[in-house]
């Protein structure tokens, strides 16, 4: 007669997790392994790849001790137990990915140097991609070539072991991950350069941008998702007032036009347990709109900057207030993302500060037309030095479709103004070369938004608006028209700020233009090896 089963080692003893800052440490040196052995675009995708699978293998096996004990305590056989253990819904029910054996970490860890371990890591990427439908074409499957140092990986796996992602009472394993994922995120954008700004967003522009939108419930859009970071946030967010298990008060939509970029963004929503629709594809927004029919409670963006080859097409119905023009896309982002706005909803888009006061191309005749269709609710200046992926100054576009109390009852009337808020002063240098907004930068910016709008949050924390000299100031329509329509905070907030307007303008046309000759030498470059190469071939 079988007798029941003993009870496992103590599940603290067997699965002590390490902290966010450990795994840091451990991944980081993992991450030096293979530096160098492949390019630096692949790089990432790679190294998250693996965090991404010793995560689930993790979150399976303490999921997988936890069942053990309970089947235990329920007097459960050895016999009977092993059945229950592969039970495929004890582990989705408790939403955990379901791990296959082979994908397991403990199996490719003792299985790496017989078997090849480029090979099984790329087998598991399969593995669990076929039992996972929200996983299926994500996971990064480039283990297994020529270009990839075999010894390095075998290496790296072995590092990797050491970091447990392990859940504790103050804090779940998910949120570890989840530090650990943006942790890696941002290092990696900071290591790329201006490229790394394609997929990463610093956290402070986009708390501040949250905070302002506060996107409680409803459906939340973002057209140049990146890795995924607005909608992580916005989460967040829900979570630290309303609790974790409101998180799925949002409905999310996204789409990326990179392909690594959107499996990041796919393997980090997974990571922090939010069912977001990225479409089952990467795609360009503007030649290939993934949520055509979409009307959004919340828009929130940081498109690329001043990009000059877009899919353009003077007859799109999105160009409401103008065609933007051939060379810049920055008035193509606005005008895509008011009509994706729902009849009350609102947006928060980051853009370079020439979008402010542009008049080429008939980019200031369509910022005209939006003023004055009342969309424009709110402008922020922000800070220099927060991008440490461009020298080019940016400024937070704050958009609505209703400015009126009967749009919502928590709303003061404010139609016919725009609220101008001068953020340059704020924040501190996080290093040599990077500037973050502190909490009480975020505070103040966000309160003074929602004091101006009367929310229901103003309400909460009795706060008042009242114009603020160097800061903040409401101005009527009568008044943008008088400054020609240039949105540019400095020319309302008073004279503090407007003394160094003309500074910061020559400053962000410098680093425009000093980008623009960037390319045209890449440009020249090509041309002339390509004369070279046409050359050679008379000579021949």
């Amino acid at each position: 007669m079988a007798t029941a089963a003993k009870k496992p080692t103590d599940q603290a003893e067997l699965f002590s997790a390490s902290t966010a800052k450990e795994i840091q440490v451990i991944l980081w040196k993992a991450a030096d392994k293979l530096r160098g052995s492949i390019d630096a675009a692949q790089y990432k995708e790679f190294v998250l790849g693996l965090i991404f699978l010793k995560y689930v293998s993790d979150a399976f096996d303490e999921r997988r001790s936890e069942l053990a004990t309970e089947l235990a305590d329920d007097g459960i056989t050895e016999e009977r137990m092993a059945d229950f253990l592969e039970d495929r819904d004890e582990y989705t029910g408790a939403h955990v990915f379901w791990v296959p054996e082979t994908a397991r970490w403990s199996w490719i860890a003792a299985n790496a140097k017989s078997q090849g371990v480029g090979k099984l890591l790329d087998e598991a990427m399969d593995a669990v991609m076929a039992e996972n439908a929200s996983l299926k074409g994500v996971l990064p499957k480039i283990f297994n070539r020529d270009n990839i140092d075999q010894k390095r990986l075998a290496e790296l796996v072995d590092l990797i072991s050491d970091a447990r992602f392990g859940g504790t009472e103050d804090k779940p394993a998910q949120d570890v991950l989840g530090e650990v994922y943006e942790y890696f995120l941002g290092n990696f954008a900071r290591a790329e350069g201006k490229r790394g700004g394609e997929f990463y967003t610093p956290s402070s522009v986009v708390r501040l941008i949250v905070e302002i939108l506060e996107p409680y419930e409803g459906r939340v859009y973002d057209p140049a998702c990146g890795s995924g970071g607005m909608f992580v946030q916005a989460a967040k967010f829900i979570e630290a007032h309303h609790g974790r298990g409101h998180q799925a008060d949002i409905a999310v939509y996204g789409q990326e036009l990179n392909e690594r970029t959107w499996r990041l963004a796919k393997m980090n929503l997974a990571i922090h347990g939010i069912d977001g629709n990225l479409a089952t594809r990467w795609g360009d927004t503007f030649a290939e709109d993934k949520h055509a029919d979409l009307k959004a409670d919340f828009v929130m963006a940081n498109p690329p900057f001043n990009i000059k080859d877009w899919a353009r097409d003077e007859g799109d119905p999105r160009w409401k207030f103008g065609v933007p023009p051939k060379n810049n896309a920055n008035y193509a982002w606005l005008q895509h993302m008011v009509s994706k706005l729902g009849e009350r909803g609102t947006a928060g888009i980051v853009l370079a500060n020439g979008s402010m006061s542009s008049q080429s191309s008939g980019e200031g005749d369509i910022r005209q037309a939006m003023v004055e269709a009342d969309l424009v609710a709110c402008m922020v200046a922000l800070p220099s030095q927060l991008f440490r992926t461009t020298a080019i100054p940016a400024c937070l576009w704050f958009l609505t479709k209703d400015k009126s109390p009967q749009g919502a009852k928590r709303l003061d009337d404010r139609r016919g103004e725009i609220l101008f808020i001068d953020a340059r002063a704020m924040g501190e240098m996080a290093d040599r070369t990077e500037r973050v907004l502190r909490e009480p930068d975020l505070a103040k910016i966000a309160g003074t938004y929602h004091a101006w709008r009367g929310t229901e949050s103003a309400r909460k924390e009795k706060l008042t608006y009242e114009d603020e000299s160097g800061f903040c100031f409401s101005a009527d329509l009568e008044a943008v028209r008088e400054h020609g329509y240039v949105l540019t905070p400095g020319r309302y907030v008073g004279a503090v700020a407007a003394e160094e307007e003309d500074a910061e303008a020559v400053a962000a046309r410098i680093a425009t233009l000093t980008e623009e000759l960037y390319g045209l030498f890449v440009t020249s470059e090509e041309l002339s090896s390509a004369v070279r190469q046409q050359l050679g071939r008379v000579n021949d």
